[in-house]
C-alpha cells in the first residue's frame, strides 16, 4: 500500500471515466447542439419514412440524417485509426451502422446511430451531475478573505495571495478562508462540511479554526497559520480530486476486461458473418446478424459505470466527514475482517478527567477537590488542569503562597496558611502517610494537609461517548476481531477494552512492538479479507503504514495525520468508521450489480443476434439502455444519508 502520494500532475480535471477503449473518452459535447443534432435527424428520419422511394434517392436521402447524428463518431473513428487505436466504441459503432447501410437497413443504421446519440446524452449528463453534486459538496472555499486596509475598511482579497501571520475578518455568515487562530472575538462555527456534524462548535480567544467552517453568529478576526496550498480545505479538495488515481482491483479488472474484449468481439463478429454462409448461405442474413453482435457488445456499460461508482461512493463519503483516498481502498473497507484501535485519542478523548472522589472519614469530597486544586493552582499539567476543570470555579490565588514542584512526585504549597501536599503514592511515602488502598484504575492524586491525610482523587482518560456504539456496530457488520494496542499499563487497557467489549488487548507496547503485534494479527484474517488499523495518524505511522487500511482519527487540521492515513475520519468518532464500511459495501455491491447485469444482459442479446432471434432495435435497446441503467445505478452510491 503506498503512503508516498504524487501530487505533481493537475488538479483542476474531475477524474476521468475512460477505459482504454475508448469508452467515455470522447471530447465534451455541447449538450444543446446534441439535442438539436438528435431532434432535426430524429425528425429526418421520421419524415423520410413517409417516401415511398427506393434506389439512390433512398440512399442519399437516410444518409442526410445519418451524418446529421453522427459525423463526430465517425470521424472520431476515423482519427482513432489513423493513430493506431482501432478497437474503441466508435469504431464498433461506426462498423455497425456503416454495415447496416451497406446491406440497405438505412432506417436501422440511422436510428442506432441516434439511439446511441441519446445514450451519450444521457451517459454524459449523468457523470456531470456526479461531478457537480462533488464539486458542490466539496465547494468549501470563498473566493475572497476580508482584511483591513489603513483606514480599517475591510478590502477583500484572494485568499492565495495571503502568507502565515496576517489578519483576516471573518463575518458573520461567512466561510473562513484559511486556517488560524482567534485573536479577537468569540462564536459558533458550523463544520459540516469538514466532519459532517452537524452541532456547532464554540470558538473564542486563541482557539484555532479551520477554513471550510461557516462563521455563524459573531465577528472573528483570525490570524493565519498556514497559506492557502497548506490549509485543510486546500488538502481535502487535493485528496478528493486525487482519490480516483488509486485504481480498486475491479476498476483494473474492468480496463484490462476491454482492451481484450473488443478486438475479440470484433473477430466474433467477423466470424460470425463470414463462416455460417460458407456453409449455409444467406450472405446478408449473417451480415446482419454480425452487424447486431457488434451494435451490442460495445462494454461502455462497465467501463463508464464501474469507474462512476467507485468515484460517487468517495464523494458521498466525503459528505459524512470521511475522506477516502482511492477507490482500491474503498474496496479494502468493504472487506474488513479485523480492526485494531490506537487506545489515547482514538477510543478514549485523551485528555485527564476526574473520575472519581475518595476522601478519608470525616472529609468532605468538595474539600478533598479544592485542596487538591488550590495546592496544583499554579502547574500547566494536564493532571492539574483536570483538577481544576472538576472544582468548576475560580480559585483564589492570593491564599496560595510557597508551591514548590517536588519531582517525580507531586507539589507543595500553603493554601490558607497550611501546607499542604498533592500527588502520587511515593510523595505519600516520602511523607510517611498511611493511605487507604484504592483498586481504582487510573491515575491517583493523594493529597495530605499537614499531617492530615485528606484522601484521593481518580484522574483517567474517558472513553469516547460512541466508542462502545462503534465496537458493537463493528460486530453487527461482521468483523471477526476487534482488539486494542496501546502503549499504557495493563490495568488501564483491560478496563477500557472490557467497557468496550473489544476482543483482543495488546498493552504496554513500545512502537516496534505494536508492528509485531500488528503482524501477528494480520495471519488471522481470511485469504480476501483485510485489516484496519485506526490511529492518531502522528505516531502511529508504522502501524498505518502495515495495515491494509490506514485510518487516521481526530485529523481535523493534522496534516501528518491526513499524510499518514489512507482514510481520514475528520469528525473524532470512532463510529464513523462503521458508516466508511457500509458506504463502501454498498459502493462494491452497486459495482457487482453492474457487472453482472450488463454482462448478463449483454451474452443474453448477443446470443439471440447471432441465432437471429433478435433484431437491430433489441440490440440498440441492449448497448444503450443498459449503460444509461448501470450508469443511474452507480450514481445511488452518492446517496448515504440514511446508512
Amino acid at each position: 500500500m503506498a503512503h508516498h502520494h504524487e501530487h505533481e500532475h493537475d488538479h483542476d480535471h474531475a477524474p476521468s471515466f475512460g477505459c482504454g477503449c475508448g469508452c467515455g473518452e470522447h471530447e465534451e459535447k455541447n449538450p444543446r447542439t446534441m439535442v438539436i443534432r438528435i431532434a432535426l435527424s430524429l425528425a429526418l428520419l421520421i419524415g423520410f419514412g413517409c417516401f415511398p422511394v427506393g434506389g439512390p434517392v433512398r440512399f442519399a436521402l437516410y444518409l442526410i440524417p445519418y451524418l446529421i447524428a453522427g459525423w463526430d463518431i465517425l470521424k472520431e473513428a476515423g482519427e482513432n485509426i489513423l493513430h493506431g487505436q482501432v478497437f474503441d466504441e466508435n469504431f464498433l459503432m461506426a462498423l455497425a451502422t456503416v454495415g447496416a447501410f451497406a446491406i440497405g437497413k438505412y432506417p436501422e443504421g440511422v436510428f442506432v446511430m441516434i439511439f446511441y446519440q441519446i445514450g451519450e446524452l444521457f451517459q454524459d449528463r449523468a457523470v456531470e451531475k456526479s461531478r457537480a453534486s462533488i464539486s458542490q459538496l466539496m465547494d468549501l472555499c470563498p473566493d475572497y478573505a476580508n482584511v483591513e486596509d489603513e483606514d480599517g475598511a475591510l478590502v477583500q482579497i484572494d485568499p492565495k495571495l495571503l502568507a502565515p501571520g496576517a489578519v483576516i475578518v471573518v463575518k458573520p455568515g461567512e466561510k473562513i478562508p484559511l486556517d488560524g487562530v482567534v485573536i479577537s472575538g468569540a462564536s459558533s462555527l458550523d463544520t459540516s462540511s469538514l466532519t459532517g456534524e452537524s452541532a456547532p462548535r464554540d470558538v473564542a480567544l486563541d482557539d484555532a479554526v479551520l477554513s471550510g467552517c461557516i462563521n455563524l453568529t459573531g465577528l472573528l478576526k483570525v490570524k493565519v497559520t498556514k497559506a492557502y496550498g497548506e490549509s485543510t480545505v486546500a488538502k481535502i479538495l487535493e485528496l478528493v480530486e486525487n482519490s480516483a488515481s488509486g485504481k480498486a482491483k475491479t476498476e483494473r479488472f474492468i480496463t484490462r476486461f476491454a482492451r481484450y474484449y473488443t478486438p475479440i468481439v470484433v473477430l466474433c463478429a467477423l466470424a460470425l458473418a463470414v463462416i455460417p454462409p460458407l456453409f449455409l448461405g444467406s450472405w446478408i442474413v449473417w451480415i446482419n446478424r454480425a452487424l447486431l453482435f457488434l451494435v451490442v457488445s460495445c462494454p461502455c456499460a462497465l467501463v463508464i459505470s464501474v469507474p462512476l461508482t467507485f468515484f460517487s461512493g468517495i464523494g458521498g463519503a466525503s459528505s459524512r466527514g470521511i475522506l477516502i483516498k482511492g477507490s482500491n481502498y474503498l474496496e479494502a473497507l468493504s472487506r474488513c475482517e479485523i480492526v485494531a484501535f490506537d487506545k489515547t485519542g482514538t477510543l478514549t478523548e485523551g485528555t485527564f478527567h476526574v473520575s472519581s472522589l475518595h476522601p478519608a472519614r470525616g472529609v468532605e469530597e468538595e474539600e478533598l477537590l479544592a485542596k487538591a486544586a488550590a495546592a496544583e493552582c499554579y502547574s500547566d499539567h494536564p493532571i492539574a488542569q483536570s483538577l481544576r476543570k472538576a472544582l468548576g470555579k475560580d480559585i483564589d490565588r492570593n491564599m496560595v503562597t510557597d508551591t514548590e514542584v517536588l519531582a517525580g512526585m507531586g507539589v507543595r504549597a500553603v493554601v490558607d496558611g497550611k501546607t499542604v501536599y498533592a500527588g502520587n503514592h511515593r510523595l505519600m511515602d516520602e511523607l510517611v502517610v498511611r493511605t487507604e488502598d484504592n483498586a481504582a484504575v487510573g491515575t491517583l492524586v493523594y493529597a495530605v494537609e499537614e499531617d492530615r491525610y485528606l484522601g484521593c482523587i481518580v484522574i483517567s482518560d474517558q472513553c469516547k461517548a460512541d466508542a462502545p456504539q462503534a465496537v458493537s456496530g463493528l460486530k453487527g457488520l461482521g468483523v471477526k476481531i476487534t482488539a486494542m494496542l496501546t502503549g499504557d499499563s495493563e490495568s488501564s487497557a483491560r478496563e477500557v477494552a472490557s467497557a468496550l467489549g473489544l476482543d483482543q488487548v495488546y498493552s504496554s507496547l513500545l512502537p516496534d512492538q505494536k508492528v509485531t503485534c500488528m503482524e501477528s494479527l494480520l495471519k488471522k484474517k481470511g485469504e480476501k479479507g483485510t485489516l484496519a488499523y485506526v490511529g492518531d495518524g502522528i505516531n502511529d505511522a508504522p502501524v498505518l503504514t502495515l495495515a491494509d487500511v490506514g485510518i487516521a482519527m481526530g485529523a481535523l487540521g493534522s496534516d501528518a495525520a491526513i499524510e499518514a492515513a489512507d482514510v481520514v475520519l475528520m469528525d473524532d468518532k470512532p463510529s464513523a468508521l462503521c458508516t466508511a464500511i457500509r458506504i463502501a459495501r454498498k459502493t462494491m455491491g452497486i459495482v457487482r450489480q453492474n457487472i453482472v447485469f450488463s454482462i448478463g444482459i449483454k451474452v443474453l442479446v448477443m446470443v439471440l443476434g447471432a441465432l437471429g432471434m433478435a433484431n437491430m432495435w433489441a440490440a440498440v435497446l441492449a448497448d444503450v439502455g443498459v449503460c444509461v441503467v448501470c450508469v443511474l445505478n452507480g450514481m445511488r452510491a452518492l446517496g448515504v444519508k440514511h446508512l
